[in-house]
């Protein structure tokens, strides 16, 4: 009996020093992580992510066996780590790499994300939110179009250097895959798109941006709130109002897809948008964003257009260089490269350099889909609006 007893405490010393290694390791790499730039930072949020994924479809229940790991899920939600030059998740990627690694089907319809309590009551607040057609009427009357022939001039208070790798007929891309971006892909005159609908909607609803006088907002996160009359759904409904002025024939929706859980939002927004399509199909869809905090949150890149002040845009395109069935992502580029020429000749550097990316961001939907970013956590609400003013001038006349 003694000598079995030894041989349990011997085991339970070896397992107990085992974890105290484990959490030592997590938690020195955490902090070394959160201390370092850009890389590190995109690093942790999708270990992060990989964990909240893990947690959300119940593989292993990993928050409760290394607590210090759902510490370190839940201030990654809260400050949402990366930098401002990467979309604002990896959700979609990391949750495919999933389901070929474990060689199970992650339903796109759970039914725990489809009907659950707290998602009802999102949708409904969501519905609650939803403008009146009287109010929607009224502003209408209020929007004044964009005028075209105005200055323009880049005012952001200490830039960023304007990175590039590809200039098309001075429209200026990023490419983050190893495709070649020749003119055959980019060149948008063999663009073959259905224009009678145009989609709205925001995978990350609650973005918001730095308060103001007029548009001054109780957070429910870091540069985040359910309220949907100072997120980026506002932005939104500017872009829907305007849009519509021009004869464009809308749906603009504002459910939330990264509340309560961020994690899974292009999961979410995946199966919101289908169901759009079902009722309305329509080859533009466009994913509203605002850009990442970064590691600068002051950060606000804007232009003078006349004598407005507007937030600087920008195009995040997918391909299916992740290995994700994506058969539109050439269609999509065009597209945006389309938009972001017609911008240059009407309003020069209203958009910063397209980004293109191996993750397909739910891009596959249609053959005009894009993520649009809408300034950074530095610009103000009105900056923003007012850039919807101008950029759905550039739509009515890319598209006539």
């Amino acid at each position: 009996m003694f000598n079995i007893a030894v041989i349990r405490i011997k085991d339970l010393l070896k397992y107990l020093g085992a974890f105290i290694i484990i959490a030592f390791v997590i938690y020195g790499g955490n902090r070394y992580f959160f201390n370092n730039e850009k890389i590190e930072l995109k690093n942790v949020n999708i270990i992060s992510k990989i964990a909240n994924i893990i947690n959300d479809y119940v593989i292993y229940p990993i928050d409760l066996e290394l607590p210090i790991a759902k510490n370190v899920n839940q201030r990654n939600n809260v400050s949402e780590l990366i930098d401002e030059n990467n979309d604002t998740a990896d959700d979609e990627f990391i949750t495919e790499m999933f389901k070929s690694a474990l060689g199970t089907e992650l339903a796109v319809m759970r039914p725990d994300i489809q009907i659950s309590k707290e998602d009802n009551t999102n949708l409904e607040l969501a519905n609650d939110n939803e403008k009146s057609e009287e109010e929607t009427t009224k502003e209408q009357k209020e929007l004044e179009k964009a005028e075209t022939d105005v200055k323009t001039e880049v005012v952001t208070k200490n830039p960023l250097v304007e990175k590039y790798t590809k200039k098309y007929k001075g429209v200026k891309i990023k490419n983050e895959t190893d495709f070649e971006l020749t003119d055959d892909v980019l060149n948008p005159d063999s663009l073959d798109i259905d224009k009678s609908n145009v989609i709205i909607f925001h995978t990350h609803t609650c973005e918001s941006y730095t308060p103001s006088k007029e548009y001054s907002y109780k957070a429910t996160g870091n540069f985040r709130t359910t309220d949907l009359k100072y997120n980026v759904s506002r932005v939104g409904d500017e872009l829907n109002d305007y849009l519509k002025q021009y004869g464009f024939n809308t749906v603009h929706n504002r459910n939330y897809h990264d509340y309560p859980s961020y994690s899974g939002s292009y999961t979410r927004s995946l199966a919101t948008v289908s169901g759009i399509l079902k009722e309305t199909p329509a080859d533009i869809i466009i994913d509203l964003h605002r850009d990442a905090i970064g590691s600068n949150s002051s950060y606000a890149p804007t232009v003078k257009i006349g004598d407005e002040y507007c937030a600087q845009i920008m195009f995040v395109m997918g391909t299916n260089g992740g290995g994700l069935y994506h058969p539109n992502w050439q269609s999509n580029l065009k597209f945006a490269v389309k938009l972001q020429s017609v911008a240059n000749e009407l309003y020069p550097d209203l958009f910063k350099p397209m980004i293109v990316r191996n993750s397909r961001y739910n891009q596959h939907l249609g053959k005009a889909a894009c993520i649009i970013e809408v300034g950074s956590t530095g610009n103000t609400l009105e900056q923003c609006l007012n850039s919807m003013k101008y950029f759905s001038e550039v739509m009515n006349k890319a598209l006539k």
